[in-house]
């Protein structure tokens, strides 16, 4: 199963960031991430054994994040596959943090894959025809967050969809 672990947004933040994905799509062309799958990757785990599934469960559940409030104030791109974003202008210490707690905690589950850098930010558009931001209005939000939540992605005709499979205390 390809997982990984996520913070997924109130539905009242939810709904704001798929009208920023609407105007991003507007400007730049491209895919627009539905509302649904919308979310802050923590830990991209990767193809997983459906036998390792539950032991990760077991984990998470146990896992009791403090919470906090990250401020989205920033449009973003990843060139090469044509990714729009929003996210921070400077890195937000809890997050970066929590993501560091996590890694410790995977890696002693016998996982890997921590990445050598961790850029917070929600996708919004792949694939996009342009990166030209400079049209987009500016960002002001914040988001509240005190849960993570496994996901478990699947590969459909039109985008990735993805099921919940825990999530934290």
């Amino acid at each position: 199963m390809r997982l990984f672990l996520a913070i997924e947004p109130p539905p009242e933040l939810r709904a704001r960031l798929g009208a920023l994905a609407d105007l991003a799509r507007a400007q730049c062309g491209g895919r627009r991430v539905p509302d649904e799958s919308l979310h802050l990757t923590l830990a991209f785990l990767g193809e997983v054994e459906t036998a390792r599934v539950e032991a990760l469960t077991e984990w998470l559940q146990g896992v009791s994040p403090e919470g906090g409030e990250w401020r989205l104030d920033s449009w973003g791109t990843f060139r090469r596959p044509g990714i729009v974003w929003a996210g921070g202008k400077t890195p937000d210490p809890a997050l970066t943090a929590l993501q560091a707690r996590l890694w410790d905690d995977l890696e002693s589950l016998g996982l890997g894959g921590r990445p050598s850098r961790f850029v917070p930010h929600v996708t919004l558009l792949r694939r996009a025809r342009r990166l030209a931001l400079d049209a987009l209005p500016p960002i002001a939000l914040a988001w509240p967050w005190r849960r993570l939540t496994l996901l478990r992605s699947f590969t459909e005709q039109d985008g990735p969809r993805y099921e919940a499979l825990a999530r934290s205390a």
